[in-house]
């Protein structure tokens, strides 16, 4: 079954096929577009580096928990000695409170942006919620009979001495988010798509909520200037929606808002077809709609709530976990291939003459370009680097043992030095196509509407679509259809879990799917 993405791909193919004039995105040249004086101002006011507010707050709660536990360690050592005869008990207390501690923190939304930022908000609550921890604990030792073996002393210091601690620590961490969100590092840019009394309306309610992590540095709107504002609010027009996704190509934009209304549901469909593409959130602006839902249906910035139409995948955590899985496999996969690499090395060099590897331009993260390393497997003097022409069954410019490393995919092997030196390959991810590309003589974008949404994530090495069959010459339109829709469905079903399977799968899949690898 299709994912929203891959059937929205699908829809805008067919749509593009019958003459309509929608398009997922600007056409294949949107880099070329130039930006408005005002979108190139407002892109210097976004962090080229900006600090994830997902990944402070669990730093902070890590430390909250290691000061938990290392205030309940030094006072055991203190008053009771780890030779106490009860010692396993104060170890078990050690180990459940300062995680049940960290989870009450988070449930009651103590790491939650605002909280991070203002001791009037965290105090009572961080207040009642350790006292509720050490409530628990005690009933705990009641229930078990075990009330009478635990120190009330060594209970009653760590409650203190714990909570002034959890005080001196949340003084000092709201200190630095302080300086952290008045650099910019700390908050979300965003800008809005729609103008008028919807998008200025907005702005005052995010404005009045005092709790936004948000940076709005602008708006977009497709209606003339006879039509809508220059500013909303202060902000200012930065050009078209189209202007809108080459904006967020070319900045760390973190989240376009929509502030068309609910019911103009062809609009909004039609803003979203140009905007799922990017690697950004998109929201929905909810705060003037009469139409209501669930309060859980809600994201909410501040206090304003907003409905989520496309998330950014990969952010925050899973982009950690998944860098530190293509490094760390990556590295372990150089050291245990070597064999296999400098074997390859030696077979190219004695078969024909030229370089062993040879560097090509492909589409990476949002577009930019890159460079992959590849085992040559073509005559020096045929090569093709910008892959113009697609390699077919008996192509006269693979050599000999070109043909062998392209059939067993140990040609794409030296892509490992992307992954773990350079950081601009993942393991497993949409294949890195060349800008050049081909299916059925048509370049891969124009085939695909939505194509460009494939790369919302970094290329991998290997991917979904690969260990499907999807792999090789892409001589027919519905090759590269089925390669993207696979894509997309990684895109949006990933996991490391997922990752873990289609590394596991790609020798099997390389040794039974071999059609069409040439």
């Amino acid at each position: 079954m299709l994912t929203d993405g891959a059937a929205i791909a699908r829809e805008e193919t067919e749509r593009a096929r019958q003459g309509e004039t929608a398009s997922a995105e600007p056409a294949g040249d949107w880099e070329d577009r130039p930006l408005t004086g005002a979108a190139l101002e407002a892109a210097g006011l976004i962090e080229t580096r900006p600090m994830s507010p997902a990944i402070v707050a669990g730093l902070i709660g890590a430390g909250e928990w290691l000061t938990i536990s290392l205030i309940g360690t030094l006072l055991f050592l203190a008053y009771l000695g780890a030779g106490h005869e009860l010692a396993w008990l104060y170890v078990t207390s050690l180990a459940v409170m300062p995680i049940s501690a960290v989870m009450v923190f988070n449930a009651i939304g103590l790491y939650a942006p605002y909280a991070l930022r203002s001791i009037g908000h965290v105090g009572p609550r961080l207040a009642a919620a350790w006292t509720l921890v050490f409530a628990g604990l005690l009933a705990a030792a009641f229930f078990t009979n075990l009330g009478d073996d635990l120190s009330r002393l060594w209970v009653g210091l760590w409650f203190v001495l714990g909570f002034l601690a959890l005080i001196a620590y949340r003084l000092t961490t709201i200190w630095f988010v302080r300086g952290w969100t008045a650099s910019g590092k700390l908050q979300r840019s965003a800008v809005l798509v729609g103008g008028g009394p919807q998008a200025e309306a907005l702005v005052l309610a995010l404005n009045a909520s005092g709790e936004s992590d948000l940076k709005l540095v602008g708006f977009f709107d497709d209606r003339g200037d006879n039509r809508s504002e220059t500013t909303v609010a202060g902000l200012p027009k930065l050009g078209t929606v189209d202007d809108a996704v080459v904006f967020a190509r070319k900045t760390n934009l973190d989240t376009i808002i929509v502030t068309l209304p609910i019911t103009a549901e062809k609009r909004v469909l039609d803003m979203a077809r140009k905007l799922w593409v990017l690697p950004v959130d998109v929201r929905l602006s909810a705060h003037t709609a009469r139409l209501r839902f669930r309060p859980r249906a809600y994201n909410y910035i501040g206090s304003v709530p907003f409905l989520a139409i496309f998330d950014r995948p990969l952010s925050d955590w899973d982009f950690i976990a998944k860098a530190a899985l293509d490094r760390l496999v990556g590295a372990l996969m150089l050291v245990g291939l070597s064999p296999v690499l400098l074997a390859t090395a030696i077979a190219i060099k004695l078969d024909s003459k030229g370089p062993v590897l040879f560097r090509q331009t492909r589409f990476g993260f949002n577009n930019e370009p890159i460079k992959v390393f590849k085992f040559r497997s073509m005559y020096t003097d045929m090569c093709d680097a910008n892959a113009t022409k697609l390699v077919t069954k008996g192509d006269p410019r693979v050599t000999r043992v070109g043909r062998f490393i392209r059939k067993t995919s140990i040609d794409e092997l030296p892509q490992l030095f992307n992954v773990v030196f350079k950081g601009d390959l993942s393991l497993v991810g949409p294949r890195p196509h060349a800008m050049a590309a081909k299916a059925a003589g048509g370049l891969y974008q124009n085939v695909v509407d939505g194509y460009f949404a494939r790369h919302k994530v970094k290329p991998g090495i290997t991917g979904w679509a690969q260990v499907n069959g999807w792999r090789g010459e892409t001589d027919t339109d519905e090759k590269i259809e089925r390669r993207v829709e696979h894509d997309l469905y990684y895109i949006e079903n990933w996991s490391v879990l997922l990752d873990l399977r289609i590394i596991a799968m790609t020798p099997f899949a390389l040794m039974t799917k071999t059609e069409g690898a040439y």
